[in-house]
């Protein structure tokens, strides 16, 4: 049984998010205050004490553990301080709001970092955190997954909430969906922004939608499937993996235009409502009239804010966000120029 672990050898990165990953399964979220040093994402000498948390007191208060938890800042983002991170061998950033909500909310962006913004930035002035780790354009295929793992695992030593709303813009969605499907104990909500819901209309080109050849092939390789006959029988896309995202009543919202000739609405945002409202899910939709593919987001976020806020922040902040959240089943259609 381990009492106390001293970790004083240099190790790299990967091992050391990896094992604290472990301990976390094994102890809980009593390795979280316990941990009198962790710095997201850098390297160097750790010192983990008392792991079992048999004295039952936090070695550092939540302050402390914030002023300790992250790299010096590297850039601006959008008034906010940026920190760049290395997590599992890949490359990650947090912003930090000016004034975090109690128990320190965040948005994980799972592609495109600072496309199209507007919600991450409103969430930041709202106290939210925002994290991305990239994984490359993989598809959310497994690989990509096991970064994803120790990336929340990471944030969490970090003390970010347990449960993020992922954002998944474009393909992106592939991401959040597959995540939240094998971790539905750890997402607030899923807030997808023409989102690809299945990969045989984006890239496989299969229905009505343009498609992408090239990044066909590359998600055939990426998720190692023999060929395309393969792919084509895969049960993973998140039109196919709602059941269990549902029964964690785990809520969703998409924004999408009717016009999308690339992630066409009916072949992925339609299919997921539908089936998801059958399964008792809670599901929100945003329709911009007129909207191609993009641009993405809207002019005003407030509806996409505050359905996040309200089911991933805490106290008052979530309840007046959810007064003037779109409610479950809902379906709001903006006018040409009014998105």
């Amino acid at each position: 049984m381990l009492a106390r672990v001293y970790w004083e050898t240099f190790v790299t990165r990967r091992d050391l998010v990896r094992y604290l990953a472990m301990l976390i399964v094994a102890y809980g979220q009593r390795a979280l205050p316990l941990a009198e040093r962790s710095y997201c994402g850098g390297s160097g000498l750790t010192v983990l004490k008392d792991l079992t948390g048999q004295t039952g007191e936090p070695a550092a208060s939540a302050a402390e553990r914030s002023a300790l938890v992250f790299p010096d800042p590297t850039l601006a983002y959008h008034g906010y301080s940026l920190h760049d991170l290395t997590v599992d061998g890949c490359t990650a950033h947090v912003v930090r709001p000016k004034d975090s909500l109690p128990a320190r909310p965040w948005v994980w962006r799972t592609m495109f970092w600072d496309a199209f913004p507007g919600v991450d930035v409103a969430l930041l002035e709202a106290g939210f955190h925002v994290a991305f780790i990239d994984v490359g354009n993989t598809f959310g295929c497994p690989d990509a997954m096991k970064h994803f793992d120790a990336f929340y695992a990471n944030m969490r030593l970090c003390g970010l909430s347990a449960k993020p709303a992922l954002e998944g813009l474009s393909r992106g969605g592939l991401y959040a969906y597959r995540w939240a499907y094998a971790n539905t104990d750890k997402v607030g909500c899923i807030y997808g922004d023409a989102p690809v819901c299945d990969m045989k209309s984006w890239p496989g080109g299969k229905g009505n939608g343009s498609g992408s050849p090239e990044d066909w092939k590359e998600a055939i390789k990426d998720y190692h499937f023999a060929d395309e006959k393969e792919m084509l029988r895969f049960k993973g896309n998140p039109i196919d993996i709602l059941e269990p995202i549902a029964a964690a009543h785990i809520p969703i919202i998409h924004v999408c235009g009717d016009a999308d000739t690339v992630v066409p609405e009916d072949e992925n945002t339609d299919i997921v409502r539908v089936r998801y409202i059958a399964l008792g899910g809670d599901f929100a939709l945003i329709v911009k009239q007129g909207c191609g593919h993009h641009p993405h987001g809207l002019a005003d976020p407030s509806h996409v804010v505050n359905f996040i806020m309200a089911h991933c922040a805490e106290g008052e902040a979530a309840k007046k966000a959810l007064a003037s959240s779109p409610k479950p089943g809902s379906i709001l259609e903006l006018a040409t120029g009014h998105w």
